[in-house]
Formats: structure tokens, C-alpha cells, sequence
């Protein structure tokens, strides 16, 4: 049970069953035991009734009857029974939930907005349109080529950075690629010669120097 109260409600059953000149109206009316929330007074189907198969609707028909009747229960007839019970739960389900949705709808908003983040830093989906293709390439390259201009013109670190790519880094990478033994005279002879095939060409075949670059980087 809730300390507070707020989720309970508080039911009593087979009122119909009490011992003569007995009744729960302490109960029902928060003497003896107060909530919050009112108590509900209900009459269910007895053993009788289940064995008959009475249905729900006869049943609820003779606890109206039952409470509407009642000398000690009669002044509350309003407020007891299964079908106001139900009417209170629903109520009360739906004020919780209004007063719920103003935090819900404000975590909805906040997960849209880091979701939009994270897509905006991702960056647009890419079309499966070719046209559309070749232009997100196109703004890549400008973006990259305005970066790159920054840098440039920044001085330093980024001047400094990018010239010691061109004249330290690069050049120290193209040293160790095996060059000697990949544009040999034997080497380059037999590559030409093979991309020309039955029929020679005046100027050696472009293929040839492709897979020249490509074992020489590969």
C-alpha cells in the first residue's frame, strides 16, 4: 500500500454476506480506516449466480438493486457498486495521465532535439539518385577545400601543420615505397609490353603506367 495514498483505492466485497445487524459503514465512510481516495462498496456474483451462469449484466443489474435497497447502505447507493468503481479508476487513470503528459511531451522534445543533433552531426542521408550523388561529393569537396583554405591562411598551427606534410611527411613516405624495383628498365619494359598485347602502340598504352602506380603503391 502507498504510504501516501495516492494509488489506493479501497474496495470491499460480499457486503451482502455480513451477519445480520452488522454493516461496513465505518469503513466505507473513512472512520475507521481513511484514504484518499474513496472506499467502493461491491456485491458480486455469488456461487449461486456462477452456477446458474448469470451474466455480467443481470449481475450488475441486482447489486444496483441491492445497494438501491439497502437500509444501510441505501444514502450511498451512488457511490457503491462495480460500475462506479470503474468510472472512479477511469477518472483517475485519466488525471494521472494528464498530468503526466506535460513531462512525457517535454522528454519527447528533448530526445527529438539530441536525435537531430546527432543526424546533423552525421550529416544527410545520401540519395540513391546519382545526380543527387555527385552532388553531395561536389559540397564535400568545397567544404574540405574551404577547411583546407583556412588552415592555409590561418598560419599557425595549421600553415605549419600542412607544410610539413608537403615537405617532411610525404616526401619520407615516398622514399619507402619500393620504386627501384617496381619502374626497374626490366620491370617497366615487360609491363609495357604485356598492356600492349598482339598489337603495339607508338606511345605506351595506359594501362601499362596504371599497373605500374598501382604495384608500386599497393
Amino acid at each position: 500500500m502507498i504510504t501516501l495514498g495516492e494509488r489506493t483505492f479501497g474496495v470491499l466485497t460480499k457486503l451482502d454476506l455480513m451477519d445480520k445487524g452488522t454493516n461496513a459503514l465505518d469503513v466505507l465512510e473513512g472512520r475507521s480506516y481513511r484514504l484518499q481516495h474513496p472506499w467502493v462498496g461491491i456485491v458480486n456474483r455469488s456461487q449461486s449466480d456462477i452456477n446458474k451462469n448469470v451474466d455480467m449484466i443481470v449481475a450488475r443489474r441486482k447489486e444496483r438493486e441491492y445497494f438501491a435497497t439497502s437500509p444501510d447502505y441505501g444514502h450511498l447507493a451512488n457511490k457503491m457498486g462495480s460500475e462506479y468503481l470503474a468510472k472512479l479508476l477511469s477518472k483517475h487513470l485519466e488525471s494521472v495521465i494528464r498530468a503526466r503528459i506535460p513531462s512525457i511531451t517535454s522528454l519527447i522534445n528533448k530526445s527529438i532535439e539530441e536525435l537531430e543533433s546527432e543526424m546533423d552531426h552525421l550529416g544527410r542521408p545520401i540519395s540513391l539518385d546519382a545526380g543527387a550523388q555527385l552532388y553531395t561529393i561536389l559540397e564535400l569537396c568545397r567544404a574540405f577545400e574551404r577547411i583546407f583554405k583556412e588552415h592555409l591562411d590561418g598560419g599557425r598551427p595549421g600553415g605549419d601543420r600542412i607544410y610539413n606534410v608537403f615537405d617532411n611527411q610525404l616526401p619520407a613516405a615516398l622514399r619507402k615505397l619500393p620504386f627501384d624495383r617496381h619502374f626497374s628498365l626490366q620491370n617497366v619494359r615487360k609491363v609495357v609490353s604485356e598492356a600492349d598485347g598482339y598489337q603495339p602502340h607508338l606511345i605506351a598504352p595506359e594501362q601499362g603506367y596504371r599497373r605500374l602506380i598501382e604495384g608500386a603503391l599497393g
